[in-house]
């Protein structure tokens, strides 16, 4: 039986709409939307290119809780508010990314809080191969 487990950020926002971070689920990974919160501190910048750092530290982070990293990631998504705002994150985009090559889409949407400029929800597989 292939194993299943929660990775939660200490975001406020999973406890009160009611999900995780990341499901990790054998060997494949689901990064849920992430913003460029900083959950220490519970504050986002203005910035969008600094909202989409934050954002990748964010799913670093649950990547590596999940015992895998950028290079795993096989899908990516992108969700913005203002399609202009895309191109300026492309060079912090492509330093995670640009030798990986997931397959991607970028989406122009509403998101949940004004605040936020940018989202990314990535799926990876683990390539360790012992699915948990």
């Amino acid at each position: 039986m292939t194993k299943r487990r929660a990775i939660l950020s200490g975001s406020v926002f999973e406890e009160q709409i009611g999900y995780a971070r990341a499901v990790v689920d054998g060997e494949w990974v689901h990064v849920s939307g992430t913003t460029g919160y900083n959950y220490a501190t519970m504050t986002i910048s203005d910035d969008v290119v600094e909202q989409a750092e934050q954002c990748l530290r964010n799913v670093g982070a649950a990547l590596a809780e999940a015992g895998c990293s950028f290079a795993d990631v096989v899908r990516v998504r992108y969700l913005l508010p203002e399609r202009d705002d895309f191109e300026p994150c492309w060079p912090v985009l492509r330093r995670h990314f640009g030798e990986v090559l997931p397959a991607a889409t970028m989406m122009v949407c509403g998101l949940a809080d004004p605040r936020m400029k940018f989202e990314i929800e990535v799926y990876a597989r683990r390539t360790d191969g012992d699915g948990v």
